[in-house]
């Protein structure tokens, strides 16, 4: 691949991430602008965010079956244009239902939820088989530092987008689902004839067969990419209240303080993506120093209740520490499975990355019941257990086989 197309190419697979992300993260600005104009329950409004993401964690598997049996632009590309028609449906719901609204609002998310499944895990299952391994690390870094940059800008989109009219919102979404779509079906060039003809019995087999190899490898990573997003996600809900009640800052300017340790972890997961190549060494190394970093931010927040400073300190340290944690995670799962077996393997790493997402906000307030020091220290545990596992579980010499085993299967040097 040429260095020109393979930059447009990049271009178009760092946009589905940058989509998929803005599916519950631009909403959240609006919620309680929602919550008044539809008169609804907190309950009720929490739902707009759970039908999102319940039904993209459940559906990724399916997805990701489906791209190793028809290939992956085939399910990215009418997976985009399903989340934009979720998207329409929830909007135009919004504009002429009114407080009738809300039901026919939920199905919209829903089918949101359904089209994000095919979404970001199977470009990342894509970016895999086209760039090999002296340009795939870079390349998932790079998916990786877009799929932050997304949770950088949401909440500040959202909040713009909000001062129009709160479901103008949901239009956003078909308008950048565009360019996308278009970029995928362009810019990018899936190998011909790619798909595995298996029946779903012998897939399952195959499946089966990597996990009973693998299994110590790849279940070690899915745990530490879903912990790791489960403590982001977690800390940055508590952070936004936190923000509101402590500083009463709101709207805009609120959107931007939460966007800084988000950008720390996009910029470091760009750099570390160029950094670690084939070293699996290194990165085992950043791995367990990223969780290092993560609970130790956590350990020292409380200690900053009173220093604005020190506390964003803290919180831009675990931004770091996800963002060298994560690239190293893309590049070893997507480089320990064939090509065959890729997007159903990164699907499933894709949907407990979902599911990570997805709890972190209400066990991280369930937790807060119980007092600060609970929800900081108990979670800092949790990181500190994930250090250990990636310490003891995550074998250089058995990331380095897989890798060069792995490797997109009879493809030219992308590099």
């Amino acid at each position: 691949m040429q260095k020109s197309s393979s930059g447009w190419t990049l271009a178009a697979l760092s946009g589905v991430p940058l989509i998929m992300v803005l599916g519950n993260s631009m909403l959240i600005p609006v919620l309680p602008k929602m919550k008044a104009a539809l008169d609804l329950t907190q309950f009720q409004t929490s739902l707009v965010i759970t039908l999102f993401s319940i039904p993209a964690g459940l559906t990724i598997p399916i997805a990701g079956f489906l791209a190793d049996r028809l290939g992956r632009k085939k399910v990215i590309i009418p997976a985009l244009i399903i989340y934009g028609l979720g998207g329409v449906v929830a909007g135009l719901a919004a504009l002429f239902l009114s407080k009738q609204a809300y039901y026919i609002l939920l199905a919209g998310r829903v089918l949101q939820g359904i089209g994000a499944a095919g979404t970001a895990p199977i470009a990342m299952a894509l970016a895999g088989d086209l760039f090999t391994d002296k340009s795939r690390s870079k390349a998932l870094g790079l998916i990786e530092a877009s799929n932050g940059m997304g949770k950088v800008i949401s909440p500040i989109l959202g909040s713009l987008v909000g001062l129009i009219v709160w479901y103008a919102t949901f239009f956003v979404f078909p308008a950048l689902v565009i360019p996308v779509a278009l970029g995928m079906a362009f810019l990018v060039r899936e190998s011909a004839g790619q798909g595995n003809k298996q029946s779903i019995n012998q897939y399952l087999e195959s499946l089966k067969s990597i996990f009973q190899q693998k299994g110590k490898l790849l279940l070690t990573s899915f745990w530490i990419g879903s912990a790791t997003l489960f403590i982001l996600f977690g800390i940055l809900f508590y952070l936004s209240d936190f923000l509101e009640t402590r500083y009463k800052a709101d709207g805009v300017y609120k959107g931007l303080l939460l966007a800084i340790p988000v950008l720390a972890m996009a910029t470091t997961s760009f750099i570390t993506g160029l950094l670690i190549k084939k070293k699996t060494k290194l990165m085992k190394a950043l791995v367990v120093t990223g969780l290092v970093l993560v609970a130790g931010g956590l350990t020292v927040l409380p200690f900053f209740d009173n220093n604005v400073y020190g506390y964003f300190g803290a919180i831009i340290l675990m931004g770091i520490g996800s963002g060298l944690i994560l690239p190293c995670l893309n590049t070893t799962i997507t480089s320990t499975v064939s090509l065959k077996e890729r997007g159903a393997v990164t699907a499933l790493y894709g949907g407990v990355r979902f599911m990570g997402v997805a709890l972190g906000p209400p066990i991280f307030g369930l937790l807060l019941d119980q007092g600060k020091n609970v929800m900081f220290w108990g979670n800092a545990g949790l990181a500190a257990l994930s250090a250990l596992l990636a310490l003891f579980l995550l074998s250089p010499q058995e990331m380095k086989t897989q890798a060069q085993t792995g490797s997109a299967e009879n493809q030219p040097d992308q590099s």
